[in-house]
């Protein structure tokens, strides 16, 4: 038998809340969505409870699941990830942080991006801080629009820190960094301040460090799951989980992580991969960045854009191939317009092709699956299923 060709299709924080203002319905239901609708339609529905009890409803965690791994025992930090994606080695007695570059007025956050900063104006900002603050035990390093990387030596794990898109509004005091160390993080965020001050016209006034870990190992993922294959997205943190389970990253021209990212771009690039290699997990962050602006209508263009280029494309192309395959969709975790975060709900998925039984759903959303089944407690262990060939 053909082995069954994979795609895991991500449109990051899609679930979410029933709106009034959206007549009681939540963006995906709101959403024009044919394409996951039909994939529930030929499939199966259901949910999974992608971030463990007790852990924080991040799309490092929630992701690191839906790849497959269980955050409970592998997850080690958001800023490892990323810079193992980014290259960076982290030495032993040294502690990684993502560094972001966000926009206040003194006391509150207005915003964690600092208006998605440009990379120019990024990069420019970090080598500011590098030349500024860099020395023997610090060193600043750039990765994507306000996603950075800080490194201090030392043992910085136990501090407690916030991620700024979850206090947008709200005073900073109450969320600075806490804990043993935490006064160097203090110190460090401060002086930021009068660096990128330096800076004409900057978009961003100081640093936000959080998601520390150190350095991080994966099992292989074909050792674990039997494939090779690719992983696609805009974001550090999805492709250094990918390249720590050795897939290979894929980079697509004018893929950005925000709402202007070029989503026929990614469908079309995982219809390539699948012609390398027989699995391919597509990443979209555009859903979960309108959530976080608090944008309805952005959410909802966000999941339509992303049925019509990428569900559309992917799945149209392994049905026409005429061998095995399966397509599976799930968000990551919710992220809800009501308060602009993260969610630890379990996500709706929909899985449809070969073996898999049609369960008469009538399409892809909260509500559907929530009646479908069935429910991956660990959600970690929905890619076993996933990748097993066995009937669904």
């Amino acid at each position: 038998m053909p082995r069954i060709k994979v795609a895991l299709l991500v449109p990051d924080g899609a679930a979410d809340l029933p709106l009034d203002s959206l007549g009681g319905k939540t963006p995906l239901q709101a959403a024009r969505t044919p394409n996951m609708d039909a994939v529930a339609r030929l499939g199966a529905t259901g949910t999974a409870t992608t971030v463990p009890a007790g852990m924080a409803p991040g799309s490092d965690v929630a992701n690191l699941s839906l790849m497959g791994y269980d955050p409970a025992t592998h997850y080690g930090g958001r800023a490892p990830v990323e810079a193992a994606n980014l290259g960076i080695d982290i030495p032993a007695g040294w502690t990684a942080f993502r560094c972001n570059l966000v926009k206040t007025d003194g006391e509150r956050m207005l915003d964690y991006s600092a208006g998605h900063i440009s990379q120019v104006d990024a990069e420019r900002s970090i080598a500011v801080l590098e030349a500024a603050l860099g020395c023997a035990r610090i060193h600043f390093y750039p990765g994507k629009s306000y996603r950075n990387l800080m490194l201090l030596k030392g043992d910085y794990t136990s501090v407690a820190c916030t991620p700024p898109h979850d206090i947008t509004g709200e005073p900073m005091e109450k969320h600075m960094p806490r804990g043993k160390h935490a006064g160097r993080i203090r110190d460090l965020m401060e002086m930021s301040r009068d660096v990128l001050a330096r800076l004409s016209d900057a978009p961003a006034d100081m640093i936000w460090p959080w998601g520390q870990g150190v350095q991080m190992k994966l099992e292989s993922f074909k050792e674990l799951y039997g494939y090779t294959g690719s992983v696609i997205s805009a974001v550090d943190l999805v492709c250094g989980i990918g390249r720590l389970a050795g897939l290979v990253p894929v980079s697509v021209t004018g893929a950005t992580g925000f709402l202007d990212t070029d989503y026929a771009a990614k469908g079309k690039a995982a219809i390539e991969a699948l012609g390398r290699a027989d699995f391919v997990f597509v990443h979209v962050e555009a859903p979960d960045e309108a959530a976080h602006m608090g944008d309805i209508g952005e959410k909802v263009k966000a999941i339509e854009q992303f049925d019509e280029n990428v569900a559309g494309p992917v799945l149209e192309h392994l049905k026409e191939r005429g061998g095995p395959y399966r397509v599976l969709v799930a968000p990551d975790h919710p992220t809800l317009i009501k308060t602009r975060t993260h969610d630890a709900s379990p996500v709706p998925y929909a899985v449809c092709g070969s073996g898999v039984e049609a369960s008469g759903a009538g399409g892809f959303s909260e509500a559907e699956a929530s009646s479908g089944g069935p429910h991956f407690a660990k959600g970690w262990r929905l890619m076993g299923r996933l990748t097993d060939p066995a009937p669904w």
